[in-house]
């Protein structure tokens, strides 16, 4: 284990209801157990550690009735949730990127009340829950994390190494019995303030998570004022792996500016000087690929490009995700357990009527299965084959569309491909999941020739509404330039095929076909731009971009069409 990581061990070990926990990215491995066990080694005494499961129901997180003991009972018997069990101790979240929004919300009502309120199946009842939560963040693509809200909860955001961490528990709990004296002054204070606005954190808790951690770390090394080295190592734990941005360079005091550190003692100089040295440790641990976010399109790279296509819900296929009360129909799937917990706290009223037997359901105690399943993504690459954009692109566009569709096969997704040129446009690809046949109708396409757009756009409409058809989610992805001169009926006429090009686009808004039109020309056209109003398309010039800023943009685009689909 580095350092780093173990030093932020031992302080959610001084302080760990302040700080919160952290979120572990790695895989299953030697180093993650070692070191959850070293942070479960320094606290004090012996302290419960529950793993969670990411797809527990909430019978079982928060508490409820314990169905099998009311059964053989005959009354009413409460089961304690795995929050309720570690009280005092740590909660480990397994595959915490796919806890689902209700489980998240949860956790986080129960880390800021510290207490878990349980009101279902006839029971009323509210349990301490102080517990230090372990986010383990399994996730294969950059994008796939922990929900947001236990990530802005957590104090640390690390990648745990192999390394021991070289205090031990004696140390923690005198550091504990240090932590409520540790005070910081107003240097300090407006220091972090201005350093997570410098590094773009958005979130106020991270500044308090900050100051946390740099009075448990003042704790541990034995004084009761944070210094300079304490805001350095929180800033390096807390804010650098929250930055948002490159921090900007700070403009010198203005020439003929009265001297504000004289007037106010020094104290705004101080402050100053702790806000650079914030900084620079901040910039030690900055996120991966930040630097490559600071362009022009740093706020649409946040998309989850490795996400696939909208969740289906209340479907009798798929991940179950609970149940609901409802009626017995024709492919429902009755959930007996939730049933026989809806029954349960009615059975002694229910034998009182004497009917002779032991359970008594009703039709209001029918719980039906409800469950998930991902609609999968169709998308359909219309290339420009024409003469101008051979002369222009094609090669780029090619590129680009063989690096979508590696990514498309990755997420299992379904991809099409329409080429039109000449006077004409062909499906040269039905929606397939083959990323070698992809690959060859691509390769094998010539350029030269007209450009009968409205021909593509037809073609490319057919195959939305026909993958919509089969249930999948389909989308839209036009390479040209916009140039049309070949009409509908083969005559090289170009006013006539612009006019039925942007008539070919209006079916798309009719039908809410989402789609994104990337305009390959060296320079932005106008045609291309009237063409993606037209179709309701995202515009996305790129003069002079490659095959991977091409494949890039559009990736970002379909995770945006993915997210604006994908159930609250």
């Amino acid at each position: 284990m580095n350092d780093h990581s173990a030093c932020a061990a031992a302080l959610l070990a001084v302080d760990p209801r302040g700080l919160g926990g952290a979120s572990l990215r790695a895989r299953p491995g030697v180093e993650r157990d070692a070191w959850i066990d070293t942070l479960v080694r320094l606290m004090p005494g012996r302290v419960a550690c529950r793993r969670i499961p990411s797809n527990v129901g909430d019978g079982r997180l928060l508490g409820g009735l314990d169905l099998a003991a009311t059964l053989r009972a005959g009354r009413l018997v409460e089961e304690r949730g795995l929050l309720a069990e570690c009280d005092g101790g740590v909660a480990i979240l397994a595959m915490a990127e796919r806890a689902s929004p209700g489980m998240a919300a949860s956790l986080a009502c129960a880390m800021d009340s510290g207490r878990v309120a349980v009101a279902r199946d006839g029971l009323e009842r509210s349990h301490h829950a102080r517990f230090l939560l372990v986010a383990l963040d399994e996730g294969a693509e950059p994008d796939e994390q922990p929900p947001a809200v236990l990530l802005d909860r957590v104090a640390f955001h690390l990648a745990p190494g192999l390394e021991d961490a070289p205090w031990r528990a004696d140390d923690i709990a005198e550091a504990r019995r240090r932590l409520p004296r540790v005070s910081a002054d107003d240097a300090a204070l407006q220091a972090l303030a201005q350093a997570a606005i410098a590094l773009g954190i958005g979130s106020q808790r991270a500044e308090l998570l900050a100051l946390r951690a740099a009075r448990a770390h003042a704790a541990l090394q034995g004084r009761i004022a944070i210094e300079p080295i304490d805001l350095e190592v929180a800033a390096h734990l807390v804010l650098g792996p929250r930055a948002t941005r490159i921090p900007s360079p700070s403009p010198p005091p203005p020439p003929n500016a009265p001297d504000e550190a004289e007037q106010n003692g020094g104290e705004q100089e101080r402050a100053e000087a702790l806000q650079e040295t914030i900084v620079e440790a901040a910039q030690a641990s900055l996120p991966p690929g930040l630097l490559g976010m600071a362009g022009p399109t740093a706020s649409s790279r946040g998309g989850k490009a490795g996400r696939s296509g909208p969740a289906l819900r209340n479907g009798i296929r798929g991940r179950r995700i609970g149940a609901r009360r409802g009626e017995l129909q024709r492919g429902a799937r009755v959930d007996l357990v939730e049933t026989l917990r809806a029954a349960a706290p009615w059975q002694a009223l229910r034998r009182r009527a004497r009917t002779g037997r032991r359970i008594v359901i009703l039709p209001q105690d029918l719980r039906l299965s409800r469950h998930e399943a991902k609609r999968r993504s169709t998308a359909i690459f219309v290339v420009d084959a024409s003469g101008s954009a051979a002369l222009h692109r094609l090669a780029e566009a090619k590129g680009a569309v063989l690096l979508m569709l590696a990514d498309c096969y990755v997420r299992r997704d379904e991809v099409a491909l329409v080429a039109f040129r000449g006077s004409a446009a062909d499906l040269l690809l039905p929606p397939t999941r083959s990323l070698v046949r992809a690959k060859k109708c691509l390769t094998a396409l010539p350029g030269g020739g007209g450009t009968p757009l409205a021909a593509g756009l037809d073609a490319a409409f057919s195959a939305a509404l026909g993958a919509r058809r089969a249930g999948a989610s389909p989308l839209v992805v036009l390479l040209t330039d916009g140039r049309a001169n070949v009409a509908r009926d083969g005559r090289p006429d170009r006013a006539s095929a612009e006019a039925e090009a942007d008539q070919a686009g209006t079916l798309f808004v009719r039908h809410a076909v989402p789609s994104v039109l990337v305009d390959v020309s060296p320079q932005p056209r106008p045609q291309a731009c009237r063409l993606a109003v037209a179709m309701g398309a995202r515009y996305a010039p790129l003069p002079r971009a490659g095959a991977a800023d091409i494949a890039g943009t559009v990736a970002i685009e379909m995770a945006r069409h993915a997210d604006s689909l994908r159930p609250a």
